[in-house]
């Protein structure tokens, strides 16, 4: 698949630039900086002006650690994400959400790929952290127990990952919502410190506001 960039209408760009501009200052308090910082490197490839083109983005990727942007439909099998992930490619959907559905999205669409992944894939520390992940993953394919572990590892970091002393998000399920982000700093919105074993035994709801961190 390729992404077929002439395919996006005034709208796709209107719901584009809505949402980075408003997360953009939402998270310029609230984001750890090495994640505002890669975000930063981005531009102007990334911006609110445009719809970002993958080639582009893949140009300044590549050339900074190695990483690519793969276009899948939505949605893949773990097998084939955790392989991905080992070439050091990252699966992203090419379609963006309507303006109705700004604020929460169930099943991620390009803006939470793009926008709340990429960026920290310029950080070589991380970039390499995603890499040793997927061959993990790919090396214990036929172990569901252990599977079912990364799974929550991943979702407690990678996609909602929050830094304390300060409180700073970076995981990419509350970077690319403005709702998550917000929540984080609810005083009633409960952090516990990262345990190992706890998360990789814990489990998690993707269809809701996230209850625990």
């Amino acid at each position: 698949m390729v992404q077929d960039y002439n395919a996006y209408t005034a709208t796709d760009r209107q719901v584009w630039n809505a949402l980075y501009s408003r997360q953009r200052e939402n998270l310029s308090d609230k984001a750890d900086p090495r994640y505002l910082a890669c975000l930063d490197q981005l531009l102007p490839v990334m911006s609110a002006d445009k719809i970002p083109n993958y080639d582009e983005l893949n140009a300044v990727l590549t050339k900074a650690t190695g990483w690519s942007i793969h276009v899948v439909p939505g949605l893949i099998p773990v097998e084939e994400f955790f392989k991905l992930l080992a070439q050091r490619k990252f699966p992203a959907s090419t379609w963006l959400r309507k303006p109705e559905e700004l604020d929460y999205l169930e099943e991620p669409d390009m803006f939470h790929d793009i926008f709340g992944h990429i960026p920290l894939l310029l950080d070589p520390q991380y970039a390499q952290f995603m890499e040793d992940f997927g061959k993990h993953g790919v090396a214990n394919l036929k172990k569901s127990h252990v599977i079912r572990q990364l799974q929550n590892l991943y979702w407690f970091t990678i996609e909602f990952g929050v830094c304390e002393d300060p409180t700073k998000i970076y995981g990419a399920g509350i970077i690319s919502s403005f709702g998550e982000t917000n929540h984080i700093f609810d005083p009633e919105t409960t952090i516990y410190p990262f345990e190992l074993e706890k998360v990789l035994g814990n489990s998690f709801i993707n269809s809701e506001i996230q209850g625990h961190f």
